[in-house]
């Protein structure tokens, strides 16, 4: 196979449309200090939620997951749209699935994010067509160390990136036919948490072997050299200049770097064709390492940050990268992809932290979108509806916040911070607007016993000297931040408010036991609520 990496000035002049019939497309756009996502012109904040695997085959179960997320204040919901349910035989193509979770879609006012589950899922070839899978001639495998074929499509196959590259174009061009002046769909996700699982990480079929052997292609190394400062600190410690080929240039990471490069070539091949059709914002997901996993343990060559920057040369169509994030040191992950160029944009994540990790993602991050995953298993019993109420109401609150959200952060007037009871320290401190806010779990009084083991807020200046606060589980002191004076700070007011559509109205004015005395904000240890804090600054005698 000829490998070939097409300059992103050749892409074609259909990929780097931004307007179909007159209709502007969604994109990525930096917003003052933020990167948001742009629909119809405005800036739009996802409230998401991405559905389990199994949870989009068929047309009917749109009529009952969509209602139920809508009621459950999401506002957009990631669904996998498979190859071999749109291409069950080859050539001939059948739509009206994802027709139809459209249809109910706008019906429920919710936005969708196509998640394509082409030749890749989670590493795994298992939503490729039969006619695919059954052919390993013209669809070659994946070959282990031990020689063994695996159940994963080679990256190096010519026909597969053909075919996958056919079917994904001819989804984007009906997606532009169908829904190019409604856009209902705002995003896709090109293929899913690839890489190769198996010993070693990396293929060995005879054709991966002998481009393993030769020199590092060239323009891999001059990206390298071109871009040294954005590279991570893992893939510059594994760059040799004096090498040629695989092994010589990058040593012990080689095998990984050499995957990534191969899948970056396919998948940049498959998002092309695709934006030649219908030029949508595209992202890849990754599935993260746990602590001590070695590449092929997790999947290996996908675009994890610390080797980013080889699909950065690799594939110039993908827009963005994500992590889909399980681990609990979620704000790492957050930020090394943030740090790496990337707009924040969670995919996947668990649902059962999804309240606590929407706050930082949103708030302190400055994310466009966060998704806790297999939303449509919320159900009305035992330990899903306990997760849904926290999710659910905290989706409530912020989607009568989102303009609050997105100005915030587009000025950098937002901050945001979450506290479990494993936190390795007993509080944390934000500064915003010359204020310090520094949080602790909420405790009873006067046992001073944890009331729960999780909270978390995000902090808006709407105004100077006021604070909107959305959270839950946190008391919360003001102090004046030391590097603007040497003043002290005051509490002039706190007020639960909610929005009425016209604007915040007061629910209650907390004050005496509900504000220790004016001294603190008491949150509800339970539920999401929204408050009104205006803070003085003053000079004592």
């Amino acid at each position: 196979m000829k490998r070939v990496l097409v300059s992103a000035v050749l892409f074609g002049f259909a990929a780097s449309l931004s307007t179909v019939s007159g209709q502007q497309l969604p994109m990525i756009r930096s917003e003052g200090s933020a990167q948001q996502l742009i629909v119809q012109g405005k800036p739009f904040l996802i409230l998401g939620g991405e559905l389990g695997n199994s949870s989009a085959g068929t047309a009917a179960q749109a009529d009952v997951i969509l209602p139920k997320l809508a009621n459950l204040h999401f506002n957009t919901v990631l669904m996998p749209v498979a190859w071999d349910q749109i291409e069950p035989a080859e050539g001939h193509f059948d739509f009206s699935i994802p027709d139809h979770w459209i249809d109910v879609a706008r019906q429920q006012h919710l936005h969708l994010v196509f998640l394509w589950f082409g030749s890749w899922k989670n590493a795994f070839s298992e939503y490729a067509p039969a006619w695919v899978l059954s052919d390993t001639k013209r669809f070659p495998r994946a070959v282990s160390a031990e020689g063994l074929p695996l159940e994963i499509l080679s990256p190096l196959g010519e026909e597969t990136v053909r075919a996958d590259s056919r079917a994904f174009a001819a989804l984007m061009r009906h997606l532009r036919e169908r829904d190019a002046q409604q856009q209902t769909v705002l995003m896709v996700q090109v293929e899913n948490e690839v890489g190769y699982l198996g010993v070693g990480g990396r293929d060995r079929s005879d054709a991966a072997n002998r481009l393993f052997r030769q020199q590092v292609p060239r323009e891999l190394m001059d990206y390298l050299q071109s871009h040294a400062a954005q590279i991570s600190p893992e893939l510059a410690a594994h760059v040799n200049g004096a090498g040629h080929t695989w092994q010589e240039v990058f040593g012990e990471a080689a095998d990984e770097i050499f995957m990534a490069w191969e899948y970056g070539l396919f998948v940049n091949q498959v998002a092309k064709a695709g934006k030649a059709e219908y030029s949508l914002p595209m992202y890849m997901n990754a599935q993260l390492p746990a602590e001590f996993e070695q590449g092929g343990e997790y999947p290996s060559g996908g675009p994890h940050p610390a080797f980013q920057a080889v699909y950065r040369a690799a594939a110039p169509s993908i827009d963005f990268y994500s992590p889909d994030i399980y681990w609990p040191n979620f704000g790492y992950w957050v930020n090394r992809y943030k740090g790496a160029g990337n707009p924040v944009f969670v995919p996947e994540a668990r649902l059962d932290r999804s309240p606590w990790n929407a706050l930082y993602a949103y708030g302190e991050a400055r994310g466009f979108g966060f998704s806790p995953f297999d939303v449509d298993s919320i159900s009305s019993e035992g330990t899903r509806q306990s997760e849904a109420a926290g999710i659910a109401d905290l989706y409530g609150k912020l989607s009568s916040m989102s303009g609050h959200i997105l100005r915030a952060q587009s000025a950098g007037k937002i901050r945001g911070l979450v506290l479990h009871e494993s936190s390795p320290r007993p509080s944390q401190t934000v500064s915003l607007g010359g204020f310090l806010f520094r949080a602790t779990l909420s405790r009873s009084w006067p046992a001073k016993q944890l009331l729960t083991p999780d909270g978390g807020m995000m902090v808006i200046e709407s105004a100077p000297n006021e604070f909107l606060v959305v959270g839950s589980g946190l008391t919360v002191t003001f102090l004046r931040d030391p590097d603007i004076d040497q003043q002290m700070a005051g509490i002039a007011s706190i007020e639960q408010v909610s929005d009425a559509g016209g604007g915040w109205v007061t629910e209650r004015r907390l004050n005496g036991d509900q504000s220790d005395q004016g001294r603190e904000l008491l949150m509800d240890a339970h539920k999401f609520q929204v408050y009104r804090v205006r803070l003085f600054a003053y000079t004592p005698h």
